[in-house]
């Protein structure tokens, strides 16, 4: 039996902490794990899961519009915010629940409470203090907000979700896949929106092609984008809310939301007294294992700073607990990551975007098509599909894919199995199509454009 209290100590029970937890506790350890919050972190109750709930929701009003092309009279359509968010709330409170039961089933004992280090081993838990052989740190990261007068009168993602009423007039902050997807889950559901960035074009870091696309499509749903703009100040104009922007103008409105990035939790957890330095951002370094610069302490998930999504943390969790307490070596790996961004349209990706596998491989050919997709043959909505492979030319090895449109992600993620395996653009080609589908012009696609 050891000495210490637990085998092993999580410190935050968000997706990457609970399935490091339960792994760990099925492999056979004494398993404890801390949250301050609710149990399930922030994807579960403040992040993609809500935020998913609200872009179906926003989709509905162009679902509406769209009907009367295939026949249907729709009247007398109305949307309740209260009603919305209402029932969000049953789903979130039900999905905590979930996550209680597996730490439970589990057998892993959890603290409703913020978890500090006192030493490399001991956890510091309200008024009790609690030791461990090896510790994990899966804390998260929380939004950061720019230091501006009257910071305070705007909100982030985390309150968003619990507005008490839609707000008519709405500046969302931002260009990157937050900021977008909030723009449009308000557009879709009837406020004015205004998108301020401080950029040249919206989702830094994605292929050329799709941030180009999403922009344009944004503009045409109605978004205003004010490009190379920041917001310096907000103030109290009656009910409203006054911003003002660098290049003089100012905008009225009753809602002001940053989307400006995330930074890691790290803050409050005192690291030094664990013997562990974190990074300029509040990242804490860690190797190919999860581990840090001390051998048992270990970090997974959005306080490490490398891709900070949801199943990646479960990842990590999942190969760390395999790792220390399975008696499986399991590096981490981060290749070929798909992802998706919920804008209207949505965005799945999966690989390198064209800029960087040009730096990475050399030649390629780059396939790309944009089309009317099918069901707006008859709606007459004015909405373009993009689609984009990239194929590193000397071994015809397909490394990157990206789509802007209706079931972007659900596409993405079939292929991504494809991607991962590292399938030629030969096999590609030799894989018939479903008929009629989105999906197939993946296979169809010949002639490259570059």
């Amino acid at each position: 039996m050891s000495d210490y209290d637990f085998d092993l100590f999580v410190i935050g029970a968000g997706s990457g902490g609970v399935r490091a937890a339960r792994i760990a506790a099925a492999h056979g350890a004494r398993v404890g794990i801390c949250e301050s919050s609710r149990v399930g972190g922030t994807c579960v109750i403040r992040g993609c899961v809500p935020k998913k709930l609200l872009s179906y929701a926003a989709h509905f009003a162009e679902e509406f519009e769209d009907a009367a092309g295939f026949g249907w009279t729709v009247t007398d359509a109305r949307f309740s915010w209260p009603d919305l968010i209402a029932a969000k709330d049953r789903e979130i409170d039900r999905l905590n629940e979930v996550y209680l039961q597996l730490l439970s089933n589990s057998g892993v004992k959890l603290y409703s409470c913020e978890g500090r280090f006192v030493d490399s081993h001991r956890v510091q838990l309200g008024d009790a203090t609690i030791s461990a052989g090896k510790i994990l740190i899966a804390a998260g990261g929380r939004p950061w907000v720019p230091d501006i007068p009257g910071i305070e009168l705007a909100i982030t993602s985390d309150e968003a979700f619990h507005l008490d009423a839609l707000p008519e007039r709405v500046v969302v902050v931002g260009g990157g896949y937050i900021a977008c997807e909030f723009a449009g889950i308000f557009n879709g559901l009837g406020s004015h929106v205004t998108q301020v960035y401080r950029g040249p074009q919206l989702l830094r870091g994605f292929d050329a092609d799709v941030r180009a696309c999403v922009g344009h499509e944004m503009l045409k749903k109605g978004v205003g984008i004010l490009f190379d703009t920041k917001v310096t100040a907000i103030s109290r104009a009656g009910k409203a809310l006054g911003v003002q922007l660098d290049n003089g103008d100012s905008l009225q409105v009753d809602c002001v939301m940053f989307a400006t990035g995330r930074v890691p939790n790290s803050a409050r957890l005192n690291l030094a007294a664990a013997g562990i330095e974190a990074r300029a951002n509040g990242s804490i370094a860690v190797d190919d294992y999860s581990r840090t610069s001390q051998q048992h302490i270990f970090a997974v998930g959005d306080i490490t700073n490398r891709i900070n999504l949801t199943p990646v943390a479960i990842h990590e969790g999942h190969r760390f607990a395999d790792s220390e307490f399975g008696g499986h070596e399991r590096p981490i790996d981060h290749a070929f990551v798909p992802s998706a961004v919920f804008t209207q349209p949505q965005v799945g990706t999966v690989g390198y975007s064209e800029e960087d596998a040009r730096v990475h491989f050399g030649e390629l050919d780059v396939y790309r098509s944009e089309f009317r997709p099918m069901k707006h043959t008859l709606s007459g909505r004015d909405e373009r599909t993009m689609m984009k492979l990239i194929v590193e030319r000397a071994s015809q090895k397909v490394v990157g894919i990206h789509i802007v449109g209706v079931d972007a992600p659900e596409i993405v993620q079939g292929f991504a199995v494809a991607v991962k395996s590292g399938l030629s653009k030969e096999e590609f080609d030799a894989t018939i199509g479903i008929h009629p589908t989105a999906a197939e012009e993946l296979v169809t696609m010949r002639v490259p454009v570059q």
